[in-house]
């Protein structure tokens, strides 16, 4: 078993700031899971992998434009640009893309 996805758990946790009950939500996995995944205990595969993924470039990208002790808020509240849904609900739907695209608004305001 590659324990990388379970460092990269690890990463989203200490860089993004989020607790295992919002990396769960995003990912699709129970709370507990994560905490295995965090423990390097087991690694998240699949479907949770790929979340994860996105959800480690998302939480990357936004530590570049806001304070990480906000990362959680910012994912947990709903936006209009996203019809009010929160981003961290578009990522654990898949949509990756229109959070990404929202965030490069914020990279370059001037883009948008």
């Amino acid at each position: 078993m590659t324990l990388a996805y379970a460092e990269e758990a690890s990463h989203v946790h200490r860089v993004g700031h989020l607790s295992d009950r919002q990396i769960a939500q995003a990912t699709g996995a129970a709370p507990s899971t994560v905490r295995e995944w965090l423990a390097h205990r087991s690694a998240p595969t699949g479907v949770r992998a790929e979340r994860l993924a996105e959800l480690s470039a998302i939480v990357e990208r936004l530590a570049r434009v806001i304070r990480a002790t906000y990362i959680p808020v910012w994912l947990s509240k709903p936006v209009p640009s996203l019809d009010d849904e929160k981003p961290i609900e578009r990522i654990a739907k898949g949509d990756y893309r229109s959070v990404a695209k929202l965030i490069s608004s914020l990279e370059d305001p001037g883009a948008s």
